[in-house]
């Protein structure tokens, strides 16, 4: 099977940003105090956002939650945003999420901050503007926001709003590693397997593939599969990299969803089953993957047409199953 790399190597941010929330990520970064003071004592989740994201802060109700937000918390500004931005309910737009990002940012709370530097970027409830997305991005990196690290690292990475850089794009994504924020250490990793600003070596890109893959990140689960498969970088090792892809793509990885269906169809790593590798290709491209679709045709001379709607069935249930869920995760990584 043909590898390219933009299937298998880079963080999500490939074309976009990540927002967050701050639920994992306060602990880690040093914020103004008076916004740590606010927030230590204050935090209260929306049930919704929670839920999706599989936080662990006490939730409220939605009232509360926004009467909160319209007090001036912070924690429940960005909270405003989140719902808005996932547009959960009728009232929320990427409008309303601008706003509240807006306010909560302006008060210095770095988690708001990076999720304004997205809309920006991105042109969601606004038009794009890389200068303010830097300028929101620098201000949460001043106050050792990991998450700021990660994206300035991809503007750097794909010279948006700024000069291609490789060097200054390893620099950030160091940072951001440094910091824990794994979507970054598997940047890292990536910037070494490539050799983007720094020399390249395999076995470096396979510690930091390793080290966020142990942290349950699917992107680096699925990067230290490929190692595995071609043996580069580490030994070579059908079977574990095949445990790999199956974690990444039920972690909802569509190419770590395609090199599965591809290992189920070629028996490496595990039996032949070709009705698995007909439902995992085709679950990545409901999910919007469609670069395993060659592999369907070869596929379904093995299968009989039940066979063949019995794994379209699966592939589509598992698509129900999962999808705003891990669309809500992509979001907030």
């Amino acid at each position: 099977m043909k590898r390219t790399t933009s299937q298998t190597k880079l963080a999500a941010g490939i074309a976009s940003f990540a927002l967050l929330i701050a639920q994992t990520s306060l602990a880690q970064s040093s914020l103004a105090q008076s916004s740590l003071a606010q927030t230590s004592k204050e935090e209260c989740s929306l049930a919704v956002v929670s839920r999706l994201v599989g936080g662990a802060q006490h939730v409220c109700d939605g009232k509360v939650v926004q009467e909160m937000a319209r007090r001036g918390h912070v924690f429940q500004q960005n909270q405003q945003g989140m719902a808005s931005i996932l547009a959960i309910g009728p009232d929320y737009n990427e409008t309303e999420a601008l706003k509240w990002f807006e306010q909560a940012a302006q008060r210095g709370y770095a988690p708001a901050q990076v999720n304004l530097a997205v809309m920006y970027a991105n042109g969601w409830g606004t038009p794009a503007n890389y200068g303010a997305a830097l300028r929101w991005l620098r201000a949460a990196a001043d106050q050792g926001f990991a998450r700021a690290y990660y994206n300035l690292g991809i503007l750097y990475l794909y010279g948006k709003g700024v000069q291609q850089d490789y060097a200054e794009a390893f620099r950030w994504f160091q940072k951001g590693a440094q910091g824990n924020d794994t979507d970054a250490q598997v940047n890292l990793g990536y910037m070494y397997d490539q050799g983007l600003g720094c020399p390249r070596s395999a076995s470096t890109a396979a510690s930091w593939y390793r080290k966020t893959a142990e942290a349950g990140n699917p992107l680096g689960e699925n990067n230290l599969a490929d190692l595995y498969l071609r043996g580069i970088g580490v030994a070579q090792d059908s079977a574990e990299a095949f445990r790999l892809f199956q974690k990444a793509a039920a972690g909802g990885s569509t190419g770590a969803r395609i090199k599965l269906g591809y290992m189920y169809a070629e028996g490496l790593g595990t039996p032949k089953d070709p009705m698995a590798a007909y439902m995992w290709v085709t679950a990545a491209s409901l999910g919007g993957d469609s670069r395993g679709q060659y592999l369907l045709p070869s596929i379904e001379s093995f299968l009989t047409p039940a066979q063949i709607s019995a794994a379209q069935e699966r592939a589509h249930r598992l698509r129900l199953e999962s999808g705003h869920q891990l669309s809500a995760k992509a979001l907030v990584q």
